[in-house]
């Protein structure tokens, strides 16, 4: 988030000789998103499949000056959009030094600040906020209070001899906390009623109350929230006064294109081996099955961390068997697909009639999702002569176990031609462990076809 170091200015009236301009917090994500759009850069890394939907409406409400609630399933992005958000913040932002809210050395709001801008005048001292640190983010649970959102008197100010009526004897929450921020509510649902009420004056009249008192700051924070829709989570409501001031609603989903899920996998995936893009492509595409599934609760969603823990997965195993067989590469084949459907069948929410059948469920929409990557990948290649050889008595082992090399050495001899080549050369796989896996993903399509047969007792699996 740092590109530069901060401002060497240190007091207000230095500030004022640079030429300095406060704006509102609005203002300045209105100026800068502008601006990159005019530029043509982009202000959204990292988010794919939005572009034409989810995007045009969050830029349309950010130059609107809207407070913004995101509702969607889960996995759908909603927390990134959010944290995205600070890119649109002035890198460095001047703040009166020791200021409980961060406030603008032209713009004081506290009593504490006041009295120190009149008695230090130009000679006020000044700190320097980087944006990372204007953007406050709270998951709501249902044991958050007033005090976590907007704050509540301190007893110990009281102790040290302080009125109850005197407002420094208030301790602020984190929304007063965010001033001239962004602050970012996760699960807004699932905060209580009686929480959701104490954020409405904050939100449209920008003043706080607690405890009877009414402390009359002009707050400028920006409130973000995502939301499940409320058909799914039935924890809890957004309350209809709440939801009228969010000046946007926008509805995420997941990817509508096949290439954006799998750039999506891609970037958030943490991968300890190779995964080829194949593999990649098979999980993107059984991900995409399940959420056309009927068997499958579509209310609750299959999130795009179902298909980042798949890839995560099968790289694991991947250099897993390198490390056991001395493998020189980790690749991942077709066969680590198994392992994934192994861990994977808890993020799945079927429908109530499907009980016993998650597992077959769960390898058929896998399957189709092979079969109909095999066909985008090797679409007017002639497998006959491999099918010959199989349906000749060659037997082709594999397994989870079973080392690339094995595997290459155990494949039938095709005379001259150059079938596994022209395979390999579809998925441009070099090494053994590519080549290993290329292969695998012919077989496998083979068999899907009825081509040719397969059994597997779970450690192993011969094509015949």
């Amino acid at each position: 988030m740092t590109s530069s170091t901060a401002p060497t200015v240190s007091t207000v009236g230095e500030l004022r000789a640079s030429g300095h301009v406060a704006k509102t917090l609005r203002a300045e994500i209105r100026d800068n998103l502008l601006a990159a759009l005019a530029e043509g850069r982009d202000p959204w890394p990292g988010l794919h499949g939005f572009e034409t939907t989810v995007i045009p409406q969050l830029e349309r409400a950010l130059i609107a000056g809207h407070d913004i609630v995101l509702l969607g399933e889960r996995g759908q992005g909603k927390t990134r959009i959010l944290r995205t958000l600070v890119g649109l913040l002035d890198e460095w932002t001047p703040v009166i030094s020791g200021s409980e809210l961060g406030e603008h050395p032209y713009e004081p709001i506290t009593v504490a600040s006041q009295r120190a801008a009149s008695t230090y005048g130009d000679d006020l001292r000044i700190s320097w906020r980087h944006r990372a640190d204007r953007y406050a983010e709270k998951l709501a649970t249902p044991d958050t209070s007033v005090a976590d959102l907007i704050g509540d008197v301190d007893p110990m100010k009281v102790a040290e001899g302080r009125s109850l009526g005197d407002l420094e004897t208030i301790h602020f929450g984190l929304i007063p906390r965010s001033h001239r921020g962004i602050v970012a509510i996760n699960e807004l649902p699932d905060l209580a009623e009686r929480i959701q009420v104490a954020m409405l004056n904050v939100m449209e009249e920008r003043d706080i109350q607690i405890r009877g008192y009414v402390l009359r700051l002009p707050l400028d924070v920006l409130v973000v929230a995502s939301a499940n829709p409320e058909d799914y989570t039935n924890r809890g409501r957004i309350i209809t006064p709440l939801k009228d001031r969010f000046g946007a609603e926008i509805r995420t989903h997941y990817p509508a294109e096949l290439e954006a899920e799998i750039r999506v996998i891609r970037q958030e995936a943490d991968l300890v081996a190779e995964v080829p893009d194949y593999l990649v492509e098979i999980l993107a595409r059984f991900t995409r099955n399940l959420r056309e599934s009927s068997s499958v609760d579509q209310r609750s969603g299959v999130s795009a961390r179902f298909a980042i823990a798949g890839a995560e997965t099968i790289a694991a195993a991947a250099i897993h068997r390198a490390t056991v067989q001395g493998e020189d590469e980790a690749v991942a084949r077709v066969v680590d697909l198994e392992t994934a459907v192994d861990v994977l069948g808890g993020k799945i929410e079927f429908e109530s009639g499907e009980e016993g059948r998650e597992e077959e469920i769960l390898t058929h929409l896998l399957r189709t999702a092979t079969a109909e990557t095999v066909r985008a990948y090797f679409r007017g290649l002639d497998f006959a002569l491999l099918v010959d050889a199989v349906e000749s008595g060659a037997m082709i082992t594999t397994g989870e176990q079973v080392t690339a090399r094995d595997f290459l050495t155990g494949l039938p001899v095709l005379g001259e031609s150059e079938l596994y080549d022209d395979i390999c050369d579809r998925l441009d796989a070099t090494n053994d462990g590519q080549r290993a896996g290329a292969i695998e993903l012919a077989l496998e399509g083979l068999y899907l076809a009825r081509k040719i047969g397969k059994d597997s007792d779970g450690s192993e699996t011969v094509y015949g």
